[in-house]
């Protein structure tokens, strides 16, 4: 995965941390000395057995085509239209590698480069507008697998798949949101994609604003087939397009592989695209791998027992396996690490007025309870029980590759049970002569936490929460879902209590378009707002926009301090806990070309087999 690939939010950044880890198992409860006591065991150990490589911009090195990169899915995919494969993690990690984004960013230079499309951009001080320049490559083509049949990507692909895709509302792309800017009187002005030739095409902001590439980057697909199914079949014609039974050999690529066979429940085939504009010194597409297959598992344990009879080419340990996996490398593979992961996962209470006559939405409505929750969080506990001690505590909002993180910024209600008790108490939410808490109706504090189901860290921590709860007297029920179930809740029935999800992190402060903005579709607790139901709502719309706007570095600083402290004052999620990750190769690829960090993870794209 590179940074280009998570430039724009989407269902696929929190569906990764989902099927992270799988299996199920009980959560001793460890007191405070214990805790202390386990931090130091193994974790060091560990880290001196494995490697850092982190990305240091260095050039890359000519590979050998040839060889087969085995890997692995924890799903079929649900279709390989690249408009519905957005909400699905599974079908959306497959059809990234039949297209590509039009920018980069190289977070190495921290500056942006170009991939689909060189950039040019044209800031007008005197009408206050902004456009940038696109010209796309001369070897840009969308081709088909054994075929020479090569069709040019033109200006049409992105800029009407940019007005009639991510620009239609009824089709509920992530990207719809970013393409929008608020104006100095508080209008909301788009921004425009115009068509200039088959080659050049324009993104026209109404307003000048701090980062374009950001919001102009995009993945698309050729408008010769998808304009072709709207105009015949209107919205249902385009998601009717490219179900599962299609011959994937019918499905063009401009991006890195074709997909060439799809056997349910068993596997994916990839083959390498020779016609992918990206090439070495030597003419030769980057893509060194002649073929990729993707094993269809269940879980993660299988996985890890392909990856141990090297019919796996990598694996990202469990922290239950961790240890093992370490201690197994010997010849056959090699152990990366990587620094503390820039995002976390989340627990969130639903504030969506649908559910205004439910008990909970009147004490997750309460800033004292949501602060009070984050309260009773132990994060040590989640760090040394379920992570063995390589983890740390998330009480930022923005990370610290950031250009606004501010090491001052944390949050300031970690675990302290007393005063959970006493926030609670603030609004009226008192404990009973038997321990049990109770609201001011004499309610008892009774709620729902969704987690993903199959998912062996995500249940310890739900476990961890419910044992801390419970000891104040709360009563907290783990409830564990499908996925794609969790998803229809968040973004259709809204009929959910809390849950503990990942949404990535926030490397860029206007990362997340849909998500923290007031009206956004994944604005979590409460999506979708016509207006800022609360104050600070509207205060973080406000900063938001402003520092969008906001071009000089100080004053865009003071903008984002405000917007971060709100954030984590407010409690709308609280951040868990930055796992240090790990990632196992096989020796026979050659190393050259591999990079593994917490900003870029795990940079394959270029491997290739080491000479024999």
């Amino acid at each position: 995965m590179t940074t280009s690939n998570s430039i724009k939010y989407s269902f696929i950044f929190f569906a990764a941390v989902f099927m992270i880890f799988s299996s199920c198992k009980k959560v001793p409860y460890m007191t405070l000395e214990e805790i202390e006591a386990y931090k130091n065991v193994s974790s060091e150990k560990m880290l001196s057995n494995t490697v850092s490589k982190p990305w240091n911009g260095s050039d890359y090195k000519d590979g050998r085509v040839g060889g087969t990169w085995y890997s692995a899915i924890s799903a079929d995919p649900k279709t390989f239209n690249y408009l519905i494969a957005e909400r699905d993690g599974a079908s959306n990690s497959i059809m990234s590698m039949t297209t590509d984004y039009l920018f980069e960013y190289d977070t190495f230079t921290k500056s942006w480069k170009p991939r689909c499309v060189t950039y040019e951009i044209e800031v007008d001080e005197e009408k206050q507008k902004l456009t940038v320049h696109c010209t796309i490559r001369d070897n840009l083509y969308w081709s088909y697998v054994n075929s020479d049949k090569k069709i040019p990507v033109t200006s049409d692909d992105i800029v009407w798949w940019y007005d009639n895709i991510s620009g239609n509302p009824d089709f509920q792309s992530s990207a719809y949101g970013g393409q929008f800017v608020v104006m100095p009187d508080g209008s909301t002005q788009r921004i425009l994609a115009v068509k200039i030739d088959d080659k050049h095409f324009d993104f026209v902001y109404p307003r000048i604003v701090a980062d374009p590439l950001l919001s102009s980057n995009t993945e698309f697909y050729p408008s010769f087939l998808y304009k072709e199914a709207f105009e015949k079949g209107g919205i249902e014609g385009v998601k009717n397009l490219f179900s599962v039974n299609v011959d994937p050999k019918t499905i063009p690529s401009m991006g890195r592989y074709f997909i060439t066979e799809y056997s349910p429940s068993q596997r994916l085939v990839f083959t390498r695209n020779p016609d992918y504009w990206d090439k070495d010194s030597e003419g030769s597409a980057t893509i060194y791998p002649q073929e990729t297959i993707y094993q269809i598992v269940g879980d993660q344990n299988t996985s890890y027992l392909l990856f141990k009879q090297e019919k796996l080419e990598t694996y990202s340990p469990t922290p239950e396996n961790l240890s093992d996996i370490i201690a197994a490398q010997e010849n056959q593979y090699t152990v990366f690490n990587s620094e503390g992961s820039l995002g976390a996962q989340l627990w969130s209470f639903n504030q969506n007025p649908k559910n205004k006559n439910e008990k909970y939405y009147q004490w997750f409505c309460k800033k004292e309870f949501r602060q009070a929750m984050s309260c009773l969080l132990n994060r040590d506990r989640i760090n040394n029980q379920t992570f063995r001690g390589l983890a740390t505590a998330k009480l930022d909002f923005f990370p610290k590759g950031n250009p606004y993180y501010n090491e001052n910024i944390k949050l300031q209600y970690t675990y302290d049970k007393e005063k959970a008790i006493s926030l609670l108490a603030s609004i009226g939410i008192k404990q009973d002569k038997n321990g049990v808490m109770r609201d001011w109706n004499n309610n008892p504090i009774e709620f729902d936490l969704a987690i993903p189901s199959s998912v062996a860290t995500t249940s310890d921590i739900a476990q961890i929460i419910y044992d801390e709860c419970g000891s104040v007297g709360i009563k907290v029920n783990v409830r564990q879902t499908d996925f794609q179930k969790l998803v229809e809740q968040l973004t259709g029935t809204y009929d959910w209590q809390s849950i503990i999800i990942g949404l990535g992190s926030n490397f860029f402060p206007t990362q997340g378009s849909n998500v923290w903005p007031s009206n956004g579709n994944l604005h979590l607790w409460n999506p979708l707002q016509q207006k800022p139901a609360t104050d600070w709502e509207a205060r973080v719309d406000y900063l938001y926009n402003e520092g969008s706007y906001t071009l000089d570095h100080e004053k865009a600083k003071q903008i984002w301090d405000e917007y971060q402290t709100i954030i984590l004052e407010q409690c709308p999620v609280i951040y868990l806990v930055s796992t240090r990750n790990f990632y196992a190769i096989n020796n026979r690829w050659d190393f050259s070309n591999f990079y593994y960090d917490n900003l870029n993870g795990s940079m394959t794209e270029r491997v290739y087999l080491r000479a024999q």
